[in-house]
């Protein structure tokens, strides 16, 4: 992770003749950035990175002498010359930047098979120990979804139907470049208010995140004006955007080759793991795992000591809440702390018209994080052919992701997915659903007795 984030210096900085500037692709940079194009920040391994206003690398000083030995037609040798030279990950094989004695070590063995599909959920917590399950099995919801994922587009919205409680109208957003809508995402994310994962598309869940932060600060916030979303960045964490360095656990895993659809095959798992270090890290960072692997084109993601751009959310909101309202109609959650004001929320898919959520006011009686998954089909749903009582064990691609709060009501729960890109798109059985990340921020902040509500 880049730390030490500071105005550029000016021209002549980078006049000594041992370090050069090379950017991602590999090249030396033929000019010096002026003072205040970029910022300047440094990698895991020290070097200094230089960093445009939208967090894009745009070199990374490296020693001069890393490449005295290889040949002029493979790496240019002075500033300006155009051909082109290893990628960083290729140089490092060869020039023993893998460990910091200077050595490099082959972690080839640890890569994970990287398979076509997209799916998601977040890190688990090593150290939550699993809470226990009801006797019967009580925990009732299915990671299948009943309907199509409708895809977002950018392009401009339509006024949206949803409209804070302090009467405060959320402005139609306009065509925004990707980044600016990212920037916007991370602004929310940062706030407490969750658009669902950050993935540069305008939709409802953004929309629905702009009306809840209004209402929650009681501000009115355009969307449109991306200065101002950057100025308010600059006050919360940052720029939107940040480097992160692939760790040998990152590549470890573990990991499972695919995660099937039939209950009985899920139990047959040792645990309902990541299936690569993609969807694990677009987990972590509250990311589409596409839009991650968009960001990051023809990289490694098996390699340690790979650098890649990732958003750079922020820290788990915290606080107390008492109550919870699920709201069928906006699918979101709002969790509102002790004095009546709004702590975050979130977007969730909240029931189906063939199995309804339940109606009225609840309560949570106990919270499981990283919980495994009964089946039970003379209480549960119909899953395929199976017809006998199934165990099926924790992980972030489980039926209930991370997550399980169990209400009073039985067979009922706020929980996480392993789709959190459905999130608020599809429909549930019944169950409240949320983004793993989400789920588990909400979880630290309920305990047993915090009230419920389910709203048309």
């Amino acid at each position: 992770m880049l730390q030490g984030v500071s105005p550029a210096l000016a021209q002549g900085a980078y006049g000594a003749s041992d370090t050069i500037l090379v950017t991602p692709r590999g090249e030396i940079l033929d000019y010096v950035p002026e003072a205040g194009e970029v910022v300047i920040a440094r990698d895991a391994r020290g070097r200094r990175v230089l960093i445009d206003h939208f967090g894009n690398v745009v070199a990374t000083e490296m020693p001069r002498a890393a490449f005295r030995n290889t040949s002029p037609d493979t790496y240019p040798t002075a500033p300006g010359n155009a051909r082109r030279a290893y990628p960083q990950q290729d140089a490092a094989r060869q020039d023993g930047w893998g460990q910091q004695d200077g050595s490099y070590r082959d972690y080839r063995q640890y890569r994970p098979s990287e398979p076509g599909a997209v799916t998601g959920t977040i890190p688990r917590d090593t150290a939550v120990t699993r809470l226990p399950l009801d006797a019967n099995g009580a925990i009732a919801d299915d990671a299948e979804e009943e309907a199509s994922l409708e895809q977002d587009r950018v392009q401009p919205l339509p006024q949206p139907t949803l409209q804070p409680r302090n009467d405060k109208p959320v402005m139609a957003i306009t065509n925004k470049a990707q980044a600016e809508v990212v920037a916007l995402q991370v602004f929310l994310d940062r706030q407490g208010i969750s658009p669902g994962v950050i993935d540069g598309r305008l939709g409802d869940n953004v929309n629905k995140a702009v009306a809840a932060w209004q209402d929650m600060t009681g501000e009115t916030l355009d969307p449109n004006n991306s200065e101002d979303i950057m100025q308010r960045l600059t006050y919360s964490g940052g720029l939107p955007f940040t480097t992160y360095t692939i760790t040998p656990a990152d590549a470890a895993g573990p990991y499972v080759a695919s995660i099937p659809e039939d209950y009985a095959h899920k139990a047959q798992l040792p645990a309902m793991s990541y299936t690569s270090v993609t969807e694990a890290l677009a987990e972590r960072f509250h990311m589409d795992e596409g839009y991650l692997k968009a960001l990051n084109p023809g990289v490694d993601f098996t390699i340690p000591g790979t650098m890649i751009k990732v958003v750079n959310p922020g820290p788990p909101k915290t606080g107390e809440v008492v109550r919870v309202v699920a709201d069928k109609g906006k699918k979101q959650v709002f969790a509102y702390g002790a004095d009546g004001k709004l702590i975050t929320a979130y977007p969730a898919t909240i029931g189906s018209t063939d199995t309804p959520s339940p109606t009225g006011t609840h309560t949570v009686v106990r919270v499981a994080l990283n919980p495994g998954y009964t089946y039970n089909p003379k209480i549960n749903f119909q899953q395929g052919a199976n017809d006998k009582v199934l165990q099926i064990p924790p992980g972030p691609n489980g039926p209930v992701g991370t997550v399980w709060i169990a209400l009073s009501k039985p067979t009922y729960g706020i929980h996480g997915t392993p789709d959190p890109s459905k999130i608020g798109k599809t429909n549930s059985h019944g169950c409240i659903r949320l983004t793993n990340w989400d789920a588990t921020e909400l979880a630290k902040m309920v305990k047993p007795g915090t009230v419920v509500e389910f709203v048309d």
